[in-house]
């Protein structure tokens, strides 16, 4: 049996040091970017925004399973540089996507230089796209519970440079007489996603929270028609109500009638005519409508994945089960509750329960209008929840083609923020805690009999949901940074000439190397 010698040890440290070194280099040149000149730098569709050295080496490794071919992360730090002599502004650049189209063309334009094929290929923002996105939009939060904690959290983290959605405000009722300070400690700590990665300060006396430089004013209110936003210095708002309260159009158009709000965004599901947006899928079609959703967690994650099932396979009919975590409208001990079965111990039981994601699939997608059914059962674990496609489909398939669909979904489309892979023997939920994807699949879960299949779809039902408020929110903000036909890696990319790594439709079971992350 071959042993290890001290000599390879060795190389391997010191390897190891100088991977580590290369990404501390990119690090601050990423930090530039992105607040100085509003660019959000990704790589295989993981953003690069705010990580440690660790976590940019582990989204350059994720390359060997998108297109065979591991970036060196000198060549990320030689393309960072470049962006910055360019003069880049306003952009949302996906690294690995723009490094395989300058290999490309490099086959035909062997001297084409990095630098050259910027300046030919990255589209210039228009004027309209560069004021939205410097200028920033006023975001305040109508409520403050998990929902409300986790947006704001994605809010501060996406500041950059003070351009878009900007958080300036949250309204809640007032608890107690530090109410101020407790608010301001559910924002720092949180059991199920861990500490705030900053600094909080509070001012009592202006009733205000710090946060990262985020000045955040807070507004004690019993009801809507009580706030004067304009008397806080804020104008022409999105209103984010996490609150649950309001879900049709006459309760919500109450934030509406307000001074300083334009735009009101539900964070749970719309009554009647409202539009329910699954950013991604239909999030094109928001137009100017004032009041939107964003429909629901379990809505957002299994609405992408039945669409790109669809649309490669046809989807006659299917039945949709959720594995869903509690959440606090059930009770911590059994006690009454007006709804069927919740009221019984959330901690201790499983608890079957009605969910609408199959009816509300069909507002997202309308071709889907009466051939899903759903249900949903409540399981005692506090995040992360998974449902289950049982789908009949147009044509037979085998469970590779569709895993072979999705992994290429993940890193290689304009869903990628929505949809992820994973194909691990040991992926349990705790693993997708903090997920930004809506929904996971579970490759090795897959069922495939003929037309009639079965598909496990993970999600992080507080995290991953939260990012796709922020993802309406900034489009409702034209804000969303501009982007060309490159940012989506290409379905097509070649693999490189002379890759050693195991091809692209042959990934590893490497668990947490196959889930991909936000833009």
């Amino acid at each position: 049996m071959q042993r290890s010698t001290p000599s390879a040890r060795h190389e391997a440290l010191i390897s190891w040091a100088d991977t580590q070194s290369q990404a501390e280099r990119l690090i601050p040149l990423l930090g530039r970017l992105h607040r100085e000149r509003g660019v959000v730098t990704s790589l295989y569709g993981r953003r690069l925004i705010n990580l440690s050295a660790i976590d940019v080496v582990k989204a350059h490794r994720f390359g060997r399973h998108a297109d065979a071919f591991q970036i060196p992360i000198d060549r990320t730090v030689e393309l960072a540089e470049a962006l910055l002599e360019a003069g880049t502004r306003g952009l949302s650049v996906d690294l690995a996507a723009l490094l395989a189209d300058h290999r490309e063309a490099r086959v035909a334009e062997p001297q084409l230089t990095l630098a050259e094929f910027l300046e030919r290929e990255l589209p210039a923002p228009s004027a309209d796209e560069l004021v939205a996105q410097t200028a920033g939009r006023d975001v305040v939060l109508y409520g403050f519970g998990r929902i409300g904690r986790l947006v704001a959290r994605i809010l501060i983290n996406h500041a950059g440079s003070g351009g878009g959605p900007r958080l300036r405000a949250i309204v809640v009722r007032r608890g107690s007489d530090d109410d101020l300070v407790k608010r301001a400690s559910l924002l720092r700590r949180d059991s199920i996603h861990g500490p705030f990665e900053g600094t909080i300060s509070v001012d009592h006396d202006a009733e205000t929270i710090l946060a990262n430089g985020t000045l955040i004013q807070v507004i004690y209110a019993d009801d809507p028609r009580e706030v004067d936003y304009s008397a806080h210095g804020i104008s022409d708002a999105i209103l984010i109500d996490n609150t649950g309260r309001w879900r049709d159009e006459a309760g919500l158009r109450q934030h509406l009638e307000r001074p300083g709000i334009a735009r009101v965004l539900l964070t749970a599901p719309g009554k009647g005519d409202l539009p329910n947006i699954v950013h991604g899928v239909n999030s094109d079609s928001i137009g100017e409508a004032q009041i939107v959703s964003a429909a629901s967690c379990t809505t957002n994650a299994v609405t992408p994945v039945l669409k790109v099932l669809d649309d490669a396979f046809g989807v006659e009919r299917g039945h949709i089960e959720t594995i869903h975590s509690f959440t606090n409208d059930q009770n911590l001990i059994d006690n009454f509750h007006k709804a069927d079965r919740r009221g019984r111990a959330a901690g201790l039981n499983m608890v079957i329960t009605e969910t609408g994601a199959a009816k509300a699939v069909a507002k997202a997608l309308p071709k889907f209008e009466g051939k899903l059914t759903g249900n949903a059962i409540r399981v005692p674990t506090p995040d992360v929840s998974i449902v289950i496609l049982n789908l009949e489909l147009s044509r037979e398939v085998t469970a590779a083609e569709i895993n072979d669909l999705i992994r290429v979904t993940s890193v290689r489309s304009p869903l990628r923020r929505q949809v992820g892979y994973v194909e691990s023997p040991d992926a349990v939920s705790t693993d997708f805690l903090g997920a930004r994807q809506t929904g996971i699949v579970d490759g090795l879960a897959t069922v495939a009999d003929g037309r009639h299949i079965v598909v496990y779809v993970w999600y992080d039902n507080e995290f991953g949901y939260s990012h796709q408020v922020v993802r309406i929110a900034e489009h409702l903000a034209g804000a969303r940074p501009a982007s060309g036909s490159w940012r989506a890696y290409p379905i097509a990319a070649p693999v490189v000439a002379g890759a050693t790594e195991r091809p692209a439709s042959a990934p590893e079971r490497v668990g947490d190397d196959l889930v991909t992350s936000d833009v």
